[in-house]
């Protein structure tokens, strides 16, 4: 028992059995959806036999499901615990109302997101069935250096930390033509994004698509969260973005942080 509550990260109340078990569920995402014992182990350093436990521990909660092949895969427990962290959520309550609005009034695709890492985490999304992208959906990720909000939350970020952020972000991935392809670039893209106080992304997540992206703030100086309007290419230009558009998303986000710090 002694070894389950050994701090390692400075905590003295860290459960090292439960941050196992929380290692393991981070390692699914929309691109991981099943994998095996082995991997397990190969992606999270933890033993075989630990991981055996912790994975029977999880199964038996309904956190994880374990497949007729050996593969283990998210259970409906997980589920469960997404859903009711959404429904509680007071980022997501306050914006419920007006980012529907937004939908209704402009026609368009509308998004919120958070920072998640060199990821964007997708916690509304409201679409327009003509545009065609990639299968995102609430709960999905993308590469923050490619959306208009992750370039937006990335430029309030102090410049140390934002490096630090992407130390590691693979910049040759399989993305949209108009991508950044370096730090540098990116950085390029990021100045004066914080001057304007809005980001645009013209067919960098994926071709064919464009959006633009204002900050939804709570209490601090640094956004919570960004929202944006995303319209296929085909229909509208980049300097379309600026216009009526980039002026409902800012009254939108405007209404959003008044609710939020209204608590």
């Amino acid at each position: 028992m002694k070894a389950d509550v050994e701090p390692k990260s400075g905590n003295r109340y860290r459960i090292e059995a439960l941050a196992k078990g929380l290692d393991v569920l981070k390692l699914f995402d929309e691109n991981v959806t099943v994998l095996k014992l082995r991997e397990i182990c190969d992606r999270t350093g933890i033993p075989m036999p630990t991981a055996f436990r912790v994975v029977a521990t999880l199964e038996e909660g309904g956190f994880v499901e374990r497949l007729q092949d050996g593969g283990i895969r998210p259970g409906v427990a997980v589920l469960t615990l997404g859903s009711a962290a959404l429904r509680g959520s007071s980022l997501v309550q306050a914006s419920e109302r007006p980012l529907r609005h937004l939908a209704e009034t402009t026609g368009e695709t509308v998004n919120l997101a958070v920072l998640l890492g060199d990821q964007v985490l997708y916690l509304a999304r409201l679409r327009n069935s003509d545009l065609v992208t990639a299968n995102v959906q609430v709960g999905s990720t993308l590469p923050a250096p490619y959306t208009s909000m992750g370039k937006l939350l990335l430029a309030y970020l102090p410049l140390d930390e934002r490096h630090a952020m992407l130390a590691d972000h693979d910049f040759s991935a399989q993305v949209g033509p108009n991508a950044a392809r370096s730090l540098e670039a990116l950085d390029a893209l990021l100045e004066p994004i914080r001057r304007d106080g809005y980001a645009l992304q013209d067919q960098e997540v994926a071709a064919g698509l464009r959006s633009v992206s204002v900050p939804v703030f709570g209490p601090g100086e640094r956004p919570v969260a960004a929202i944006n309007i995303a319209v296929a290419a085909n229909r509208h230009d980049v300097d379309s973005l600026r216009g009526p558009l980039l002026e409902a998303l800012r009254a939108t986000a405007q209404e959003i942080s008044v609710r939020l710090r209204a608590g």
